[in-house]
């Protein structure tokens, strides 16, 4: 049964919305900037969306009063332009939501014990209540007033690319007619924390696939696709494009860190394009994971030169403009890929000069437009080897 990628939406540090950061790719205009939501003696450049959660609530309509995590937030912002861009309607349609993120509602369980260390009487317990990662799903169903199947999927920095990869599946098995799937993530202090622990933040503008990169920069944001099967398009149905190929592989090799020779990234890519029915040579355009750390971006040179060989396509990656939004980063590069195939873009990596010693492979560092382009690979790979590779044609 084919996949159609039928509405997108989006939410980043770039803008709101599809045009918005189309703009900012063509301009080469970076989202990140310093830190501002919270308090904190870490100075890392971070790519915040620049809207405040009041802000957020007055653009949904939501009572300024009620409590949402921010995470929750930028999720109901994506998840109701890709509702809307896809032109659904509940009632007829069996839709599914799988929503994926990695903090969840920590933003607010910080505030929470900010009050409750010094009193433990203190402290909004409510606020712990929106905690759990499945919350934030809950939030965008009852926004958008669906009342099918929905779930949450936490897999770290591969999450909405695997959320993705189960709508397709379960479309493709006839249990759903539509489903909104991607991710969502916001800033917090536990997360620029941890990152900083693990020493793989950089103070500078991060510099994907570079033989100087030192690090990445975190960012925060949502992107959701809306995949539909063919029999419930309805007269006017627009189809961006399909999602044709997806696979998942662990390398089973470290908590944090990826195999040297890229050993689970080559397997998810491979195994996409044989779900894809097509040969590496068809693939016109990669949205690498790239995070800018030495251990991903020499890892996954690796593995594209390995499945690749001597005839690597354009590669790039975005993070650079959108920082590493985590759970949301397969999702909203998941837009990016159709954007990339529907405005026949390649997108322009920042930041970089001199190709990795070990590999030799430098990206595209400009805006190229009016290409010819077919076939697009989005990679995201996360913690613990989780690495999951979708390809979407025209």
């Amino acid at each position: 049964m084919s996949v159609a990628v039928t509405g997108i939406g989006c939410v980043s540090g770039l803008g709101c919305g599809a045009d918005e950061h189309l703009q900012a790719f063509r301009s080469g205009r970076s989202g990140l900037g310093k830190v501002t939501l919270f308090q904190t003696k870490l100075q890392m450049s971070v790519a915040e969306v620049k809207m405040s959660n009041k802000q957020l609530k007055n653009q949904l309509g939501l009572d300024s009063d009620r409590l949402f995590s921010r995470t929750a937030l930028l999720g109901m912002t994506a998840g109701k332009q890709a509702f809307q861009d896809a032109g659904l309607s509940n009632g007829r349609l069996r839709i599914g939501l799988i929503s994926s993120s990695s903090v969840g509602g920590m933003d607010l369980s910080e505030q929470f014990f900010i009050e409750y260390s010094v009193n433990p009487r203190k402290g909004r317990l409510r606020m712990v209540a929106h905690h759990d990662i499945g919350d934030h799903t809950e939030c965008i169903a009852d926004y958008l007033q669906l009342d099918g199947f929905r779930t949450s999927i936490s897999t770290a920095c591969s999450s909405s690319a695997n959320a993705i990869m189960f709508g397709a599946r379960m479309i493709e098995q006839g249990l759903l007619d539509a489903v909104i799937a991607g991710g969502t993530d916001a800033l917090c202090r536990f997360t620029l924390n941890g990152f900083n622990s693990l020493m793989i933040l950089d103070n500078a503008p991060c510099r994907p696939f570079d033989e100087s990169r030192a690090g990445l920069n975190l960012g925060e944001g949502a992107g959701y696709l809306v995949l539909q099967s063919e029999k419930s398009f309805t007269p006017g149905t627009k189809v961006y494009c399909r999602l044709t190929g997806y696979a998942n592989a662990n390398d089973a090799y470290h908590q944090t860190a990826s195999s040297p020779e890229g050993e689970g990234a080559f397997l998810a890519m491979q195994h996409a394009l044989e779900k894809a029915g097509i040969e590496s040579a068809a693939v016109d355009y990669i949205n690498a994971h790239g995070t800018g750390t030495n251990n991903n971006d020499l890892s996954e040179s690796t593995a594209i030169k390995r499945l690749f060989g001597e005839r690597v396509p354009p590669f790039s990656s975005t993070k650079p403009f959108t920082g590493h939004t985590l759970g949301a980063a397969g999702g909203l590069e998941a837009v990016f890929s159709v954007l990339a195939l529907n405005e026949r873009a390649i997108f322009p990596n920042l930041n970089f000069k001199t190709p990795i010693m070990q590999t030799g492979l430098s990206p595209v560092t400009e805006m190229r437009e009016d290409q010819d382009i077919t076939t697009v690979l989005s990679n995201s790979f996360g913690f613990g080897g989780n690495n999951a590779s979708l390809i979407f044609q025209k």
